[in-house]
């Protein structure tokens, strides 16, 4: 049994506006595979928030390259959600990762 790009599922959407009006945004990272799948890797642009967001649940390691979960195993059935603040949604998606043994 392996995994696929396609067990790593993003989704996001806006939640609310800061008291300064700046837009906040949701992000829930679920893995949908059979297995856990580790070292996930985001294609992020220039990622940056107005707020703090956990460097464990996400971190931007260079431009469009952003980390996920630390690079530790995401079990299968777990999602891995945090909020940012910027003006605008950034587009995420899965540039690379490893199946877990």
């Amino acid at each position: 049994m392996g995994c696929s790009k396609t067990d790593i599922v993003i989704s996001q959407g806006a939640v609310s506006s800061q008291p300064s009006g700046i837009p906040s945004y949701r992000v829930e990272i679920l893995n949908v595979g059979q297995q856990a799948i580790k070292n996930i890797h985001l294609h992020c642009g220039m990622f940056s928030s107005a707020n703090l967001v956990n460097p464990l649940l996400l971190k931007r390691l260079a431009p469009d390259n952003c980390l996920v979960n630390n690079a530790q195993p995401l079990a299968a059935g777990t999602v891995i959600a945090f909020t940012y603040t910027t003006t605008f949604m950034f587009p995420l998606s899965v540039s690379s990762f490893t199946c877990s043994t």
